[in-house]
């Protein structure tokens, strides 16, 4: 159950290790980096977080048949590569939800939704 929620269903993390295991080294190594910071910062959800790796894939297998070298793809800056393939993903973040549930929360203690001032009398 917690590895299902984690990582999704398990043949979709089997079909992503076995594209990532045929990648060359070099290419495989930039997308071990990209996942374990993907595994901290990313979707929690196990749907979104296979998504995320699966397109990360598709991303690394393109550019090693073309021959693109690994800064080309991730540029001068890989955190900001990272963070923004992220960004596709976010609706389903934990933290994406929290900021939404805060925002109400917010809005709501300030009157904004129930048409008081937010002032007590």
């Amino acid at each position: 159950m917690f590895i299902s929620k984690v990582i999704g269903d398990k043949k979709r993390w089997r079909r992503y290790k076995a594209r990532k295991e045929q990648l060359p080294s070099n290419y495989r190594a930039a997308l071990d980096a990209v996942q374990r910071y993907t595994n901290y910062r990313g979707p929690a959800t196990g749907d979104a977080s296979m998504s995320l790796l699966e397109d990360l894939a598709d991303v690394f297998e393109q550019a090693a048949a073309r021959g693109t070298p690994i800064k080309d793809i991730v540029a001068d800056d890989p955190v900001e590569f990272a963070e923004g393939f992220i960004r596709n993903y976010e609706e389903s973040s934990w933290i994406n939800k929290e900021q939404e549930r805060l925002t109400r929360a917010i809005e709501e203690a300030a009157g904004e939704d129930t048409g008081n001032d937010g002032t007590s009398r």
